[in-house]
């Protein structure tokens, strides 16, 4: 398997990145499988990849650039530069289209695990790459960034919150299926046998994204590393959530909402961000559920999260029988996360289960 030595200074400076670009090359790996983990996604998948099929039809160079980057066990490193905080897309997609050639082909000969294909033996591909991704990012996920934002930001708030509570350990072991703290200062990144890394002394960061694949892995040894893994909270097709009718009718659409996110706890700012609520009217529902008893709330860190009491359990189990309103919140992070094994290509898709090599 491979695994990463962590010492406690570098532990100690890991941070979470919420990244434009990744977010955006994860929707490219999701719109090269085209299989979707839940509804919303599918919904995505027939909005987006027939016109995306077309592109690539059109572009042949372009097709086989993608088929041969997303390899079975290798993401050609250049298309995944390591994410960076506080880095725009543009600023992101820049450094993609920086690579040199030479360094291009040789990353794609890598994911191949063979021969480069003549087709691709030319000096544009970083521009070809560059191009696509910027493509997707048009078309596919800026229209709604602000809703990814929030959620990718909400899955950081709540893992965040777990290390005040069980440590970094329990973040990192929760990351990922196949990613996992192995004590001694290991982290577990893949199944794979390769060599481990020293991360002394380097930067960590943590970087969630929407689409529920497998993630990967990236660096730029020996400065920087990342792990990309799937977010807790799955995006929503349309930012609808079901609540039983009955509780709808009692508390009010909106305010029985915010209770049936509290089973897990969650903090305002994570309520707003899913709810797509503003921050006064998330308050005043929580004050409500709060002098009812129906929610508590306690510190963890510098946040302050609620959750449901057992009468909030009552009165939510109470009523889910019942026939259900819709009400607008966005997706349900979680304490644990989703998406597949990390790196092995079980499903079949190229590209699926692969890490990006770096260095």
């Amino acid at each position: 398997m491979g695994w990463w030595q962590i010492n406690a200074d570098t532990l100690a400076r890991s941070r979470f990145v919420v990244s434009p670009l990744a977010e955006t090359f994860a929707c490219l790996k999701l719109l090269h499988a085209g299989v979707a983990a839940h509804p919303g996604e599918r919904a995505w998948l027939d909005a987006r990849l027939p016109a995306h099929r077309r592109r690539l039809a059109d572009d042949p160079v372009t097709a086989l650039l993608v088929r041969s980057g997303l390899g079975r066990e290798w993401i050609a490193d250049f298309l995944t530069p390591t994410p960076r905080e506080g880095e725009t897309f543009e600023e992101g997609v820049a450094r993609v289209r920086a690579t040199r050639p030479d360094e291009a082909r040789a990353d794609l000969a890598v994911s191949l695990g063979g021969t480069l294909p003549a087709a691709l033996d030319r000096d544009d591909l970083p521009e070809r790459a560059a191009a696509l991704l910027e493509h997707v990012w048009t078309e596919a996920v800026r229209p709604d960034w602000e809703r990814r934002r929030r959620v990718l930001e909400a899955d950081v708030i709540a893992r965040t919150a777990r290390v005040s509570r069980g440590g970094w350990a329990a973040v990192l072991d929760a990351l990922r299926p196949g990613t996992r703290w192995l004590g001694d200062s290991r982290l577990q990144i893949n199944l794979n046998p390769y060599p481990p890394r020293d991360l002394s002394g380097a930067e960590l960061v943590l970087v969630p994204v929407t689409p529920q694949r497998q993630g990967w892995v990236a660096w730029e040894e020996p400065e920087r590393y990342a792990v990309v893994y799937p977010c807790a909270g799955a995006l929503a097709d349309d930012g609808a959530r079901v609540v039983p009718a009955a509780l709808g009718a009692l508390l009010g659409p909106a305010r029985a909402g915010v209770l049936v996110l509290l089973g897990s706890p969650m903090s305002t700012s994570q309520l707003v961000g899913v709810t797509g609520q503003g921050l006064g009217s998330v308050g005043r529902h929580l004050r409500v559920l709060l002098d009812a008893g129906l929610v508590e709330r306690r510190r963890a860190s510098r946040s302050v999260l609620y959750s449901r009491t057992a009468a909030g359990e009552v009165l939510v189990e109470a009523g889910a029988g019942k026939a259900p309103v819709e009400t607008a919140a966005g997706t349900v992070p979680a304490e644990t996360p989703a998406g597949k094994a990390p790196v092995e290509a079980g499903a079949g898709e190229a590209g699926e289960g692969c890490d990006a090599r770096r260095g």
